[in-house]
C-alpha cells in the first residue's frame, strides 16, 4: 500500500523551512523519516535528507529498496549495505556518510538535525529505537535544531493524515469488539491484552486495502490491579468492575491512542459514581477543545475538575498530548508550558483517577479539533462499556 504524495504537509514544511532559512533537514528518527518521505523504516538507519526546493532524497538500507520503491515519494533513493565486505564499520555510518555526501553535493549549507528532538518511534522489526552519537551532529558543521520546526509542521494533521488515523481508531475499536464478545472473569489480564493485540495484527494487516501492517501495544489492568505505570500481569478479570485497555494502534506508523473499559458483569456501585464524576470531567475538558483555545489551561480544568471530585494531585500521566507520526507527540498540555489549540490539531485527552491500594478508571480517546466542537476519532464508546 502506497499513499499518494501529500502536497499539502510537505508545502507547510518548506514553508516553515524559509521562515527559518533552512537549506536543508537531515532526519534519522523513524517518525520523521516516514512524515517526509512515506518510507516507514524496517531498522532505523535510514535517513531523509528533505531540501527546501526539489526533490528529497532517502538514503535507504539495501535489503529495503523494493519496499523504499512501493512506499516512498521519491526516485531519488541512495542505498548503503548492512554489511559490506568493503567497509567493517557499522551500516549507521555508512548513512551518515551518504547524507552528508548528499548535502555537500547540493551546497545544502544551513542543515535542520534533530537536535532536541527527545523521544521518537521506533522502527518496524523489533521495538528497538536507534539513538545517535555524537559524530552524527558533529557531521554538520553548520547545523541547527530542527525539532521545533518539525514539531510546528506535524501539529497540524493534512485530510490525508487524519485518513490514515482514522484507520488506526477503526482496528483499535474492532479489536475491542472482539474482546468484548470473549472476555470473562476469571480470564487472565494477559490473557485479554493477547486477543486484543492479536486482532489488530490479524484484521488490521490488509485492511480495507489501505493499512499494510498494523500492530497493536496494551497495557491491560482489572479492578484492584488498575494502577498507572505498571505492567500486565496474570491477575484475573474481575466480573463487577472494569478492565481497562491503556492501547495503541499503528497502521503503517500513524497512531491512535486509547484507554477503554469493559467490564464483564453489572458495574460495582462505587465504579458508577466514579465513572460519572470523570466523565463529568472529561467532557469539560473535551468541551474546551476548539480552534484558539488555552493549552495550558486545559490541563488546569482537567485537574481542577479531578480535584473537585476528591482527588487532589491526580493523575500522575499527562493529561492531553498530540498523536500523530508518534503515539505520544507535541504539544502537550502542561500548566508549565504554552500554546494555543489550533485547527487541525488531533489530541489524546486522558484524565484518570486511582484508588489508593488499586483500583480506578481513566478515559481516553483521540479528537480531532476543527472551528467547532472537537470530533471523537474512535467509534468504541467512552466510560464502562458492558461485555
Amino acid at each position: 500500500m502506497s499513499w499518494c504524495r501529500d502536497e499539502a504537509k510537505l508545502a507547510r514544511v518548506r514553508t516553515l523551512m524559509v521562515e527559518e532559512d533552512v537549506d536543508a533537514l537531515v532526519v534519522r528518527a523513524p517518525d520523521n523519516v516516514l512524515y517526509l518521505s512515506n518510507f516507514l523504516p524496517m531498522k532505523g538507519y535510514d535517513v531523509v535528507v528533505f531540501p527546501r526546493e526539489g526533490e528529497q532524497t532517502l538514503i535507504c538500507l539495501e535489503p529495503s529498496l523494493e519496499d523504499a520503491q512501493r512506499m516512498a515519494w521519491t526516485e531519488d533513493l541512495r542505498l548503503f549495505m548492512g554489511y559490506d565486505e568493503r567497509d567493517p564499520r557499522p551500516p549507521a555510518a555508512r548513512a551518515l556518510e551518504l547524507a552528508v555526501s548528499v548535502c555537500r553535493e547540493r551546497g545544502y549549507e544551513r542543515v535542520g538535525l534533530e537536535l532536541s528532538q527527545g523521544t521518537q518511534t521506533a522502527d518496524r522489526m523489533v521495538g528497538e529505537p536507534t539513538t545517535y552519537t555524537a559524530a552524527w551532529f558533529d557531521a554538520f558543521p553548520n547545523r541547527g535544531d530542527a525539532a521545533p520546526l518539525l514539531a510546528e509542521a506535524r501539529a497540524i494533521k493534512t485530510e490525508q493524515e487524519v485518513e490514515r488515523m482514522r484507520l488506526a481508531n477503526e482496528l483499535a475499536a474492532l479489536a475491542l469488539e472482539e474482546v468484548r464478545n470473549k472476555i470473562r472473569p476469571g480470564m487472565r489480564e494477559s490473557e485479554v491484552a493477547a486477543i486484543w493485540e492479536g486482532a489488530v495484527h490479524a484484521q488490521g494487516t490488509g485492511y480495507q486495502g489501505k493499512v499494510e501492517n498494523a500492530r497493536g501495544y496494551s497495557l491491560v489492568w482489572s479492578g484492584p490491579g488498575i494502577k498507572t505505570f505498571t505492567a500486565t500481569s496474570d491477575r484475573p478479570v474481575q466480573e463487577h468492575e472494569p478492565t481497562l485497555f491503556e492501547i495503541w494502534v499503528s497502521a503503517d506508523g500513524y497512531w491512535c491512542d486509547h484507554t477503554k473499559n469493559i467490564c464483564p458483569g453489572e458495574l460495582d456501585p462505587r465504579y458508577r459514581e466514579l465513572e460519572q464524576q470523570l466523565l463529568d470531567v472529561y467532557e469539560s475538558a473535551v468541551d474546551h477543545c476548539s480552534d484558539g483555545a488555552d493549552l495550558p489551561e486545559l490541563d488546569r480544568l482537567i485537574r481542577a475538575g479531578i480535584a473537585d471530585a476528591g482527588y487532589p494531585g491526580q493523575p500522575s500521566h499527562p493529561v492531553a498530548h498530540g498523536v500523530g507520526a508518534r503515539a505520544h507527540e507535541p504539544p502537550y498540555a502542561h500548566q508549565a508550558g504554552s500554546g494555543t489549540i489550533r485547527s487541525g490539531m488531533v489530541l489524546a485527552i486522558e484524565p484518570g483517577i486511582y484508588w489508593e491500594g488499586g483500583g480506578g478508571l481513566r478515559v481516553e480517546d483521540n479528537w480531532l479539533i476543527s472551528e467547532g466542537a472537537a470530533e471523537k476519532l474512535c467509534p468504541f464508546p467512552d466510560g464502562i462499556v458492558r461485555a
